[in-house]
């Protein structure tokens, strides 16, 4: 008997899946990936470019000229990911009611650069601190809502895939950043009478004036792209809407909808009494406490021992591998696929503890890097292991994230320059940080592991978690009877 997909499901229960009805499935696919995908790509691109921008600016007088300490350093550093952290869960919770996220998301992205290009004139402690915090506020709408979004769009093993690309931004940023900010502090020194650090910021987001005009035209063309649900999206056509629905309910077993009982409120409950969302949490938090070396990517590869405008040359190469293995790392299974680059990351802090020689120091920033293959799967697998409601979906992302960016912040403080130039201490906390982070894995995959196990034991296990209203709507969506749409439910499984 042919196999059935949410594309068979336009044409009734007894429709046979046709050539032509996959054909439409993979052009609804390519459809969304062109649609969404380099729309979120670009702006998280620029988002980190100007983050990351205070890191390399510290190495050509940033900290002299503003009269900072070495821990008001960390504090300017730190401040974004306080505002960043807090603001997530709510705005997550925002975007899953809001009529118009391109137009929250659109208002964010302009702030965000404007704030961020004001820290290029500001002229004292106070003034980059109140930059970096207004530039972290707007920022706490990006990326947990683009992967709300994605997680709107794309079934479980899609969606690995579509992440990946995004979280490799990251590190294309970080590399580029490198790239833009070798030349402009080789090259602009004193450029009139304004010191190359300064330039950095004015050149990168292009001038506090020229930036909201940037920016809101980048808003202008891709944020009305930002819609969350596939009902009330206007650049699909009544096929593609209904389609985009199935595909989503089949996944779950559960149209992908709010119930009216599923408030905003109702869904952060949720979130906050499931175990899985803490456990994801304190997971992410590890991961990026031990992540944290890319703030200080270039403080730490100037102790190799060369100029400014080389040590920054030699950053973007690990971070372009690392862009590489994270698009290259998806499969539908989790674990090992996050666990095994964490280990690499890992080794890449021993071989720094155990040598100061140019050559192993080098490729320890290349292991270093990589690690963000393995944290890029993290939230996908906390949306996949947390799929319905939406509400509760959208919260725990928030909450997710938001902790992840706590562990960033605690990160902030830990590369001392007293510490330097072989960053023991550093070294060990981030091995530390790592090794919870994958026990906390191990953890999360043996519940997982347990809860399919029920799952399989026990029909009315999954009975108890499910919800009437949104299977009877998953079987409209593809064309059968409820008591079908029951049955597929209870084939629901997590991955791991």
């Amino acid at each position: 008997m042919p196999s059935k997909s949410p594309a068979s499901s336009l044409n009734g229960p007894a429709a046979e899946v046709s050539t032509e009805q996959k054909d439409a499935e993979r052009r609804f696919l390519r459809k969304l990936d062109i649609r969404l995908i380099p729309a979120v790509f670009i702006i998280y691109i620029m988002n980190y470019i100007n983050r990351v921008a205070i890191t390399a600016a510290r190495l050509k007088g940033l900290e002299h000229d503003l009269r900072l300490s070495d821990i008001q350093y960390n504090v300017v550093l730190s401040v974004l990911f306080v505002t960043l952290s807090l603001g997530q869960p709510p705005s997550n919770m925002l975007l899953n009611k809001i009529k118009r996220p391109s137009v929250y998301i659109g208002g964010c992205v302009v702030a965000w650069g404007l704030a961020s290009a004001l820290s290029g004139v500001t002229t004292n402690y106070g003034g980059i601190l109140v930059c970096r915090f207004f530039t972290g506020l707007p920022e706490a709408a990006f990326y947990p809502g683009a992967m709300y979004l994605l997680s709107c769009w794309y079934s479980k093993k899609e969606l690995a895939f579509r992440s990946a690309i995004l979280f490799s931004g990251l590190d294309i940023a970080n590399a580029f950043g490198a790239l833009l900010a070798a030349a402009i502090l080789s090259g602009m020194e004193g450029t009139l009478g304004i010191p190359s650090w300064r330039w950095l910021f004015i050149v990168e987001v292009d001038a506090p004036r020229l930036c909201g005009l940037i920016f809101s035209a980048l808003s202008a063309t891709v944020t009305p792209l930002f819609h969350f649900q596939p009902r009330n999206t206007r650049w699909i056509d009544d096929k593609e809407r209904r389609l985009a629905q199935a595909r989503l309910a089949e996944d779950a077993g559960e149209a992908d909808q709010d119930t009216q009982a599923d408030s905003q409120f109702h869904g952060f409950k949720l979130a906050i009494g499931d175990s899985l969302v803490w456990l994801f949490s304190l997971m992410l938090f590890s991961q990026h406490l031990g992540r944290s070396v890319g703030l200080f990517f270039p403080t730490v590869a100037k102790t190799l021992g060369f100029s400014t405008s080389i040590t920054l040359l030699l950053t973007a190469p690990p971070w372009i591998v690392a862009a590489i293995i994270c698009v290259l790392n998806r499969t539908g299974e989790r674990f090992f696929h996050i666990s095994v680059w964490i280990w690499a990351m890992m080794v890449g802090f021993i071989i720094s503890l155990c040598t100061m020689s140019v050559g192993p120091r080098y490729f320890s920033l290349f292991l270093m890097a990589i690690g963000d293959a393995g944290c890029a799967m993290t939230l996908v697998w906390a949306s996949n292991s947390i799929p319905r409601p939406p509400a509760k979906r959208a919260a725990a992302i928030g909450i997710v994230n938001g902790m992840g960016n706590l562990g960033t912040l605690a990160g902030s403080y830990v590369w001392k320059n007293k510490w330097g130039p072989q960053y023991r201490q550093s070294s060990v906390i981030s091995l530390v940080a790592l090794a919870v982070s994958t026990a906390l894995a191990l953890v999360i995959r043996q519940l997982l592991v347990k809860m399919n196990r029920q799952l399989d034991s026990d029909a009315a296990a999954i009975s108890s978690g499910t919800n009437e209203e949104r299977v009877k709507k998953a079987a409209h969506l593809e064309g059968i009877t409820f008591h079908q749409a029951l049955e597929k439910r209870r084939g629901f499984r997590y991955l791991f």
